[in-house]
């Protein structure tokens, strides 16, 4: 295939042809093996999907108030919350982890916020909130599932656009996050050339398979002719 000629053509064919199934059968033949977030990360609404690239946001637990302590981030009332959303970027991913997931990481005005400045989504390790708002803004939200308790009192973001780690899955800055409702991965910028080179010759493959079972092909003849299954 040829080459996408820029990342808005690049996110524009993965949207349109490929899904987080494809693409990680292709990492796991590139030994990329654990890179999907944990099953409890689902879209809002199931048909959410998400294409961009990350921008890490690291949170971290609080106890009661921080106003003593010497850390000045964490005297502010969301740490670097508010800067690290106002930095996002055209396609890029709110993505959060670091915090016990015990309240909402995200809601219906930093979703407003996000949209104004062309995010691709938001995805994190605990809950979210104000579910109606976001639904109606379309915003694609990964989750734990809606849950009200808010981070306020309890989480502070500590720094942003620096890797972090999700169930052993690592996140850096820049690398791709795809999303859909079986799941969330992570493509690794390093290695994404590949991995979506041959993630689209998989997928447009399958679909030869697919019509090929369908008039009638076994399932093992398929597999020994095109090596798809």
């Amino acid at each position: 295939m040829r080459s996408p000629k820029n990342d808005d053509e690049l996110i524009a064919l993965i949207k349109s042809e490929l899904f987080t199934a494809v693409i990680g059968d292709i990492m796991d033949k590139l030994g990329f093996l654990n890179q999907f977030l944990p099953p409890q990360v689902q879209p809002l609404r199931k048909d959410m999907t998400v294409v961009g690239r990350a921008m890490p946001v690291l949170e971290a637990d609080v106890f009661e108030s921080a106003d003593r302590g010497n850390n000045p981030v964490l005297q502010k009332p969301f740490g670097l919350m508010l800067e690290a959303l106002d930095d996002l970027k055209k396609d890029e991913v709110y993505i959060c982890s670091g915090a016990s997931p015990s309240y909402a990481l995200w809601g219906e005005l930093m979703s407003m916020r996000a949209l104004t400045l062309g995010a691709a989504g938001a995805v994190v390790n605990g809950y979210s909130r104000d579910t109606k708002g976001i639904l109606e803004l379309n915003f694609p939200t990964f989750s734990y599932g809606s849950y009200a308790q808010d981070q306020a009192p309890r989480g502070k973001v500590i720094d942003f656009r620096t890797s972090i780690e999700m169930n052993g899955v690592v996140i850096r800055n820049g690398d791709y996050v795809i999303g859909d409702r079986d799941g969330v991965c992570i493509v690794p910028h390093d290695a994404s050339e590949e991995i979506f080179r041959l993630a689209f010759e998989k997928a447009r493959g399958e679909k030869i398979v697919f019509q090929k079972i369908k008039e009638g092909m076994s399932a093992k003849a398929a597999f020994e002719t095109y090596g798809i299954m």
